[in-house]
């Protein structure tokens, strides 16, 4: 359980994340709203860090994407796609993000910080594309290549190891190819409050249920769900694969 910090607090927070970012923001201002989530704004009169979000989300892509363009000259399209997918997913952003660490200066509202939400997945990755957005309108894209290559280096070299390796869904879709079985069907449910919902995700393929799995999104539910299946199903023969059970793998 997470105890709110204070305004001094949270301004040394502020002062450690420019540090590990290897950004000094000339409008302190933007990165204060790049800390702001909804649910502090549910709360006090500011804006949330979500417009901040949604521009993020978009440079990131483009500078992980041009990145890995330029690392590996030889690679199709397909395999640089499966890279900055697993650089940009929101495990490995979460990941970035407390290595700075950014939860300690994010601002939440009370019932999120009574819940650790500077320590969930979805919160942390939000929270850094949005300030990934503030860099690149202080310091334009020259300010965001030099903190992908601050923060992201050893995971671009990472994912072009072996890419898609955490993209269970893709997968699981081509292990049901090989089994000669019909493509995975998801079954998705949810429960909680808006701002802190969580998916539940179970996956029918050959013959077999496995889940619930939980996530903070239906993305990351059904991935969970797809890892279930795929690790068992992996090395089954395809009449092993395809004899029913009566009951459900869970978690």
């Amino acid at each position: 359980m997470s105890s709110p910090v204070s305004a001094d607090q949270r301004s040394v927070a502020s002062e450690a994340l420019e540090e590990g970012l290897g950004h000094q923001f000339g409008d302190p201002g933007l990165l204060e709203i790049a800390l702001t989530h909804r649910s502090w704004c549910a709360e006090h009169e500011a804006s949330s860090n979500e417009r901040l979000e949604f521009l993020g989300d978009a440079v990131l892509g483009f500078a992980v994407a041009e990145r890995v363009y330029r690392d590996h000259p030889g690679l199709p399209e397909g395999q640089l796609a499966l890279i900055r997918a697993a650089v940009v997913s929101t495990l490995a952003l979460a990941d970035v993000a407390r290595s700075i660490p950014l939860g300690e200066a994010i601002r939440l509202g009370r019932g999120e910080s009574s819940t650790g939400g500077d320590d969930k997945d979805s919160i942390l990755a939000d929270a850094l594309e949005a300030v990934v957005a503030a860099v690149y309108l202080d310091g334009g894209l020259a300010a965001v290549r030099t903190v992908v290559d601050r923060l992201f280096s050893d995971l671009l070299v990472d994912s072009a190891v072996d890419p898609g390796l955490h993209d269970f869904k893709t997968r699981l879709q081509e292990l049901a190819a090989r089994l000669s079985d019909p493509p995975p069907r998801y079954v998705l449910t949810d429960d909680g409050p808006d701002h802190d919902k969580r998916f539940h995700a179970v996956v029918e393929v050959a013959g077999r249920s496995y889940g619930p799995a939980t996530g903070t999104s239906r993305k990351r539910a059904e991935q969970s769900a797809a890892q279930l299946a795929w690790n068992a199903l992996e090395y089954l023969t395809p009449v092993e694969a395809g004899t029913p059970t009566t009951g459900q793998e869970s978690t």
